[in-house]
C-alpha cells in the first residue's frame, strides 16, 4: 500500500498528523491474512476476522509504501491464527451465503 491522504491518520480520525493510520495498517494487516487463504478455501466460503493484536512502531509518510506478510501459525478447525509482521490475527472461514443470511 502506498501511503496516500486516503490512510492518513487526519483522513481516517485516528490522529492528528499526516501519517499511516493505524486502523489502516490493521486493515493492510488483515487484507494480507485474508489473501494468504483464499486460494484454499472450500467453494463458497471466505474468511472473517476475530481477533488482531499489534504494534505500530514506525511512522510512514505520505509516498511511503508499507506492506504486511501474513504467515499461518495454526489450523484448528475453522479457526486460522497468522503472524503479521510484529502482530498476530485470528480469522474464521465461514460459509459467504450462510453467514450473510444473518442480516436478512
Amino acid at each position: 500500500m502506498t501511503v496516500t491522504e486516503d490512510v492518513i491518520a487526519i483522513t481516517v480520525g485516528s490522529g492528528d498528523l499526516p501519517v499511516l493510520a493505524t486502523p489502516m495498517m490493521m486493515a493492510l494487516m488483515e487484507n494480507a491474512a485474508m489473501l494468504a487463504v483464499v486460494d484454499e478455501l472450500p467453494e463458497g466460503c471466505t474468511t472473517v476476522g476475530g481477533h488482531i493484536e499489534s504494534s505500530h512502531l514506525k511512522p510512514s509518510k505520505i509516498g511511503d509504501v508499507v506492506r504486511a506478510v501474513a504467515e499461518v501459525t495454526k489450523v484448528d478447525g475453522k479457526k486460522i491464527e497468522f503472524k503479521v509482521g510484529e502482530g498476530t490475527h485470528l480469522r474464521f472461514i465461514v460459509d459467504r451465503e450462510k453467514f450473510m443470511s444473518k442480516f436478512q
